[in-house]
This record gives structure tokens, C-alpha cells and sequence, in this order.
């Protein structure tokens, strides 16, 4: 693709179905679709001139649909905020993220009420798999009743998956921030493990899925983390300052996995 518009190639190709073209070809052009009427307008001729059975296709669909839409009733105009808002979550993520704050607000309760687990913070114990449940959420096949419109769309590709998962992380990261605070936890204690166990579902999901990666996460921490810390009343050692560099190694590591597996993303399996 040039600067300004997509090259002849790039649109005579998706014209004919992007059999010629990479995945990352076949989403730059259909990113750039979405914002070029010129473009727009030149794959129309090259559909029309190079593959005629698609153009017919098209005109019988269409021919189908506008006397249905004459009729049907115009959609309400999204409120001003709420456009900007959809570009980051959807819906269903709301209830999961409101879950998520009322755990965090009880185990914070309860640690400042002496009533947990001894010298264990919940708050700590927590941390690593709260935004990993909301990004699992974002992802889920069964909550959003979107979800393949949303999953096969130009841009359903790493770009949204960080969008998302930033929305989950802005509701999560200062939440903590205020429990650790209350509950006298070393900022890194919780943020390391919270960033690396997301960053680590990220990377997992390029392979398995965002949701399944998140939920295979989320039990190993319960099996091997938090049933032996609440069964003992000691905080293990990952949560310990002394396993700080391990954490910052796996967000390291989750990180380039991400970015070396980047065009995964764009596949639909990927957001199962």
C-alpha cells in the first residue's frame, strides 16, 4: 500500500477474494476501506470489471434488501460519548468488570477488618487474575451475542485485543492501586504479577484463544497458588518481593511473544 491509497495490486487482489494477498494485507486494506471513499470506489470498479459474479452477487442481495429498508424504522443516534467508549469495550464486559470490583472492594474489607487469611493479603493474592477474568469477558463467545461480527471485523486483529484489554486494565490497575495503598502492599508486589499474567494471556491466546488462555491461567493460579496460601495462611513466595524478578521476566517475555506473534491476532480462532 502507498501512503495515501492502496495499490492497484492490493485492490484488483481483495477484489478477487485476497487469495493472493497476507493476512496483514488483507487488514490494512480493509482498515483502510473503512476511511477511503477513492478506494472504496476502485474496488467497486475492479469487483464489477475483473469478477462480474460477485457483482451480480451483490446486485441480487441488494435488490433483496431495499425495499426492507425503506421501511424499517432508522436507528437512534449514539450519544456522543458512547461512540468513543465502543471503540474500547462492549457491553458485556461491563458486569464482569463490575464483578471484579465488588472481589477486589471485599477482599480490601476484609484485610482492613483483620478478618482473611493471617498475614495474607487478598488484595495481593487477587491481583495477578482480576484483569484476566475481564479480558477473558471481552473475548467470550458465549457473553457477546457480537461476537463473530466483532471477531471477523478489519480491525479484530492485535489492535483491538490491546484496546480491550487497556479498558480492563484501566478499571483494574487503579482500583488496586487504592488497595494496596489501604493494605500497606508494595506497588510492584501486586502490579508485576497483574501485568505479567496478563501479558502471558495475551500470548497464550495467539495460540489457544484469549478466553481459554485466560481461563487455563486463572485455574493453574487457583490450584498452585491460592488454595496452598489459604489452606497454610502464609503468602507464598511468588507474591513475596523475592519472586519480583520473575515476574518482570514473564512480562518481558509475554510481551515479545505478543509482538513476534502479532498477525495471529488476526485470525478468527484466535478470539475464541
Amino acid at each position: 500500500m502507498s501512503v495515501e491509497h492502496a495499490s492497484k495490486r492490493i485492490i484488483e487482489g481483495y477484489a478477487r477474494g485476497g487469495v493472493d494477498l497476507s493476512a496483514d494485507e488483507v487488514w490494512a486494506v480493509e482498515a483502510h476501506l473503512e476511511l477511503c471513499r477513492v478506494c472504496r470506489d476502485r474496488l467497486s470498479a475492479a469487483v464489477g470489471a475483473g469478477v462480474p459474479a460477485v457483482a451480480s452477487l451483490v446486485d441480487t442481495v441488494w435488490s433483496g434488501l431495499e425495499p426492507q429498508l425503506a421501511v424499517t424504522a432508522t436507528m437512534p443516534r449514539r450519544r456522543r460519548w458512547s461512540a468513543p467508549l465502543s471503540r474500547w469495550m462492549t457491553p458485556t464486559m461491563v458486569p464482569w468488570l463490575a464483578m471484579v470490583v465488588v472481589v477486589t472492594l471485599l477482599a480490601l474489607l476484609l484485610d482492613l477488618s483483620d478478618t482473611g487469611s493471617g498475614e495474607v493479603s487478598l488484595v495481593l493474592l487477587l491481583a495477578p487474575v482480576l484483569p484476566v477474568l475481564g479480558v477473558a469477558a471481552s473475548w467470550s463467545r458465549g457473553l457477546d451475542p457480537a461476537y463473530e461480527l466483532t471477531a471477523s471485523a478489519p480491525r479484530a486483529g492485535l489492535y483491538l485485543v490491546l484496546r480491550r484489554t487497556a479498558s480492563v486494565l484501566g478499571v483494574v490497575v487503579p482500583l488496586l492501586l487504592v488497595g494496596g495503598w489501604a493494605t500497606g502492599v508494595m506497588v510492584a508486589q501486586w502490579l508485576l504479577p497483574c501485568l505479567a499474567f496478563t501479558s502471558t494471556t495475551l500470548a497464550l491466546g495467539g495460540v489457544v484463544g484469549v478466553t481459554r488462555a485466560a481461563v487455563a491461567l486463572a485455574t493453574v493460579w487457583a490450584v498452585v497458588v491460592v488454595a496452598p496460601t489459604l489452606a497454610t495462611s502464609r503468602t507464598a513466595f511468588a507474591l513475596q518481593t523475592g519472586g519480583l524478578p520473575a515476574w518482570g521476566l514473564i512480562l518481558a517475555l509475554g510481551i515479545g511473544v505478543v509482538i513476534a506473534r502479532r498477525g495471529a491476532y488476526t485470525v478468527l480462532g484466535t478470539h475464541r
